[in-house]
């Protein structure tokens, strides 16, 4: 990932608008020092799987309908996905909303230009390692993950621990047969096609004026929140992935009381309080997420006034959050019905 999509986004995988329960300090979960990674014992869905159903918001005042798909991520890599219901939805529908994305601007010759200075910050400052950084009890937990997911890669004791914890995540979720990509998009995009109906990307644009500045503001926020962001990521992979797992499969075959019953727990949250350390990146988060919440309502409520039929797609976590994009509608007065 480019260094100054870290700026925003590392701590925020797979989807910044993802409103998140928070999650416990790292000691509450941390298995002893040393211990062997952990060992899965859900074994996850194959073959062609329905996915959940779809849930239904209407005004009181109309017969307009938003249907909306619920995402989950990861998911199992050898599922394919049954759309029928949602192409039949999309089939009679005048648009398709996309789930709200930040996306960075930065000027093109000034990111080249700066090249260096951003490959430099990623790396931890005095050329230190993370067995120079880390509480020795933390290392030895990180040790094992790393030889498991990570291999021989000994480049990764250089980075910040923020970026290590990103490479260690992204390799543990492939390594235990789910993916964080988006398996559903390319077939609701074909379908939309397939149908003529338009399809509506809500992309919100965080400016960076001054790359430098915020190659600066990156590394200021190196620090114990930095080492914190990847404590409990260790902590998450040694106690989560199996639950990680069911989640995933939920998910797939549509149930959702299972899914919802399942605890959530996220490192996010965690990663992010690193990157606010710094006020300009506090900032810049802050109105991020604010827009990002605000553009995906004014849109869904826009359809809701505009066609007779929307199918949009939102994260799981988002749609059962208390202070989720869901929850915002219900406040307002539309009627939310979950699928049966």
């Amino acid at each position: 990932m480019h260094i100054f999509a870290f700026l925003l986004l590392v701590a925020l995988w797979p989807a910044m608008a993802t409103a998140q329960p928070a999650t416990q300090p790292a000691s509450a979960a941390a298995a002893p020092a040393g211990s062997a990674p952990p060992t899965l014992d859900t074994v996850l869905v194959t073959g062609e799987q329905p996915g959940p159903g779809l849930w239904k918001v209407t005004r009181r005042d109309s017969d307009h309908v938003l249907w909306i798909l619920g995402t989950q991520a990861p998911l199992p890599k050898t599922i394919s996905w049954r759309a029928d219901e949602v192409e039949k939805v999309i089939a009679s529908s005048q648009e398709v909303l996309t789930d709200a994305q930040a996306e960075l601007k930065v000027g093109f010759f000034r990111a080249v230009f700066l090249l260096p200075a951003a490959l430099g910050a990623k790396k931890n400052a005095d050329g230190k390692t993370l067995k120079d950084l880390l509480p020795p009890d933390l290392y030895a937990r990180w040790l094992p993950l790393k030889q498991r997911y990570l291999g021989r890669d000994d480049g990764v004791e250089r980075l910040r621990p923020i970026l290590a914890a990103n490479e260690l995540y992204g390799k543990a979720i492939g390594k235990s047969g789910m993916t964080n990509k988006n398996a559903l998009w390319p077939a609701i995009e074909k379908i939309a096609k397939k149908h003529k109906v338009p399809i509506r990307e809500i992309d919100v644009e965080i400016p960076v004026d001054d790359a430098r500045k915020a190659i600066d503001d990156f590394k200021s926020t190196a620090g114990q929140l930095d080492i914190d962001c990847l404590a409990t990521t260790i902590a998450r992979l040694e106690t989560d992935l199996d639950a990680m797992r069911a989640r995933a499969n939920a998910w797939a075959v549509g149930d959702l009381a299972k899914l919802k019953s399942l605890p959530y727990p996220d490192q996010r949250n965690v990663c992010l309080d690193a990157l606010a350390a710094n006020a300009n990146l506090r900032e810049k988060l802050a109105d991020a997420k604010r827009r990002i919440q605000g553009e995906w309502l004014d849109a869904a409520e826009t359809a809701l006034w505009n066609n007779a039929s929307t199918l949009a797609l939102l994260p799981i976590a988002d749609i059962a959050g208390a202070d989720g994009r869901l929850a915002a509608m219900r406040a307002k007065g539309y009627v939310i019905e979950e699928p049966q």
